[in-house]
C-alpha cells in the first residue's frame, strides 16, 4: 500500500499563488509516476498534471503556463506550483501515485485538499 498526504491548499485571492505538496510513504516501490487531479463541485475529477520517474510531465490544457508539477524521488515528495489562479481553479485536489507491481498498475489517491479562488 501507498499513503499519499497532501498540504498547502487554501484560499487565495485570483492572479495568487498556492503550492501543493504531497508526501508518499509505505510501499514506495515501482512508483512510476504521481500527479495531481481536481474535482470541482458538480464535475467529475479530471487530470491537472502527472511527472513520471524519469522527469516526463504532462498538463492539462488549462493549466499549462500556469501550473508547475515537480518531484523530489529522494524524499518522495511531489509538488504542484500554481500560479495566476482562477476562480475556475476552485476545486479538491487530489494527489495520485501509480504503482506498477509485475503485471498491473495500481492507482493509489490521497484524501484530497481544497483550494478556492476568490474572485
Amino acid at each position: 500500500q501507498v499513503q499519499l498526504v497532501e498540504s498547502g491548499g487554501g484560499l487565495v485571492q485570483a492572479g495568487g499563488s498556492l503550492r501543493l505538496s504531497c508526501a508518499a510513504s509505505g510501499n514506495i516501490l515501482n512508483i512510476v509516476h504521481m500527479g495531481w487531479h481536481r474535482q470541482a463541485p458538480g464535475k467529475q475529477r479530471e487530470l491537472v498534471a502527472t511527472a513520471t520517474t524519469d522527469g516526463s510531465t504532462n498538463y492539462a490544457e488549462s493549466v499549462k503556463g500556469r501550473f508547475t508539477i515537480s518531484r523530489d524521488n529522494a524524499k518522495n515528495m511531489v509538488y504542484l506550483q500554481m500560479n495566476s489562479l482562477k476562480p475556475e481553479d476552485t476545486a479538491v485536489y487530489y494527489c495520485k501515485a501509480v504503482k506498477f507491481t509485475g503485471s498491473r498498475f495500481t492507482e493509489f489517491w490521497g484524501q484530497g485538499t481544497q483550494v478556492t479562488v476568490s474572485s
